[in-house]
């Protein structure tokens, strides 16, 4: 065995092998390096999805079935091709400039292309493009080689896409790919978490679960990297969160008990909620701010309620649409921060819990120890990939720099 350095960490692996793709890889933040080879991963359409749950059926039969159940058939093949011809256009863009063009589906990503690209491309919405990087993320090597993940959005007006670059190059592709290819734009760095699983053995290799269109199923990378430091009993996942960490358990009905330690502190919270949603800055524009925004009715009764508290008449002028928004706007927080947001669920708040006392169900940490005294729970990576984590596992949130996503800014 031998040693080889991924994510600031040491893993057991080949160390010849991974230093050929890092000689291999050419485009990144070395502004000398030039792109040469590109792989798209294609978003599996609801159409396409819907064909590999039937193969055996005809195209007649598969729209008949869809049809007789309420579905509605036309509006599925009208944005599949949507889909598709975005993706034709970004295609064609790179390969009319000279780029070796591969393009993958969820179904078809493996370690192999992605080993072998410059660039990773989804073209879809935002997750195609968490599920690309989530899958990439055991592949992507440090340093001036690590590879960038830039995202097209094949549906702009349906698709809100902040992952992707902005809508204008989702009808204007030639434009975003001479950009790219002549260094017109800012390299962005987006936070990720990386997840340790403490107390767990060497021979103690939980499997991943793919979460990804509902369809239960191990995720092939699971046994590429062992991300056991030697000598130690704690196991970091290959698998990198951009947006968020949720601990919980699998049927929502269900009240999740976890306890909680942020950074250094000695003090140990136990809580009961519906669940644990730890967030980076990317993630902040997303679930994090779905659970705690506050309505405009929200801020409505809140008003109401102090100008009977106070007798006055002083909060008559205030618009309860813009403090709603100018609360919302503020849970979104810089996607390079290298801060985790907390958010508990639905905590229950009352008897002895939170014990001890004082927790609140959203804040900020630089690190966070979780441990399960869950009956069926998951951690779940980005919504996609899944690990049992139940009564006694326990594992640390934190962010370390060299984690980061690497990609592009292109205002």
């Amino acid at each position: 065995m031998f040693k080889a350095t991924h994510f600031g960490r040491t893993f057991a692996g080949c160390k010849n092998v991974l230093q050929g793709v890092v000689n291999s890889r050419t485009f990144g933040t070395n502004p000398k390096a030039k792109l040469r080879k590109v792989l798209i991963v294609s978003k599996l359409t609801r159409l396409e999805f819907e064909k590999t749950r039937d193969q055996a059926l005809s195209d007649e039969r598969l729209e008949h079935k869809i049809r007789n159940r309420g579905s509605d058939y036309d509006a599925m093949k009208y944005y599949h091709h949507l889909h598709k011809d975005v993706e034709a256009e970004v295609v064609k863009s790179f390969r009319e400039q000279g780029i070796e063009v591969k393009v993958v589906t969820r179904l078809t990503i493996n370690k192999h292309l992605l080993r072998w690209a410059d660039m990773l491309v989804p073209v879809g919405g935002d997750g195609t493009f968490l599920l690309a990087a989530g899958r990439a993320s055991p592949f992507i090597l440090n340093g001036p080689n690590k590879m960038p993940v830039v995202g097209f959005n094949s549906d702009p007006r349906r698709s809100e896409g902040r992952l992707m670059l902005p809508k204008h190059y989702s009808s204007n592709v030639e434009e975003a790919v001479k950009r790219i290819i002549s260094g017109d734009f800012s390299w962005m760095h987006r936070s990720r978490i990386r997840i340790t699983l403490i107390g767990a053995t060497t021979t103690e290799r939980p499997p991943p679960i793919d979460l990804h269109e509902y369809n239960v199923a191990q995720v092939e990378h699971k046994d590429v990297i062992n991300g056991s430091e030697e000598g130690s009993n704690n196991r970091i996942l290959p698998y990198l969160a951009l947006n968020e960490v949720f601990i919980g358990e699998m049927l929502s009905a269900r009240v999740s008990h976890l306890h909680l330690r942020l950074d250094k502190s000695d003090v140990v919270t136990k809580t009961k909620s519906s669940g644990l949603c730890v967030s980076t800055g990317t993630g902040s524009t997303s679930w994090l701010t779905s659970m705690n925004r506050l309505s405009t009715n929200n801020v409505k009764d809140l008003i109401e309620i102090l100008k009977r508290q106070t007798q006055s008449s002083a909060l008559d002028g205030i618009d309860p649409a813009a403090v709603s928004e100018e609360y919302n706007q503020n849970l979104v927080y810089a996607p390079d921060d290298p801060r985790l947001c907390y958010s508990i669920r639905e905590q229950i708040c009352v008897g002895v819990w939170p014990n001890p006392k004082g927790l609140e169900s959203r804040g900020f940490a630089k690190q966070i120890t979780v441990k399960s005294r869950c009956i069926d729970a998951s951690l779940v990576i980005d919504g996609s990939i899944a690990y049992n984590f139940n009564d006694g596992a326990k594992a640390l949130l934190e962010v370390h720099p060299e984690d980061a996503l690497l990609t592009i800014d292109m205002k």
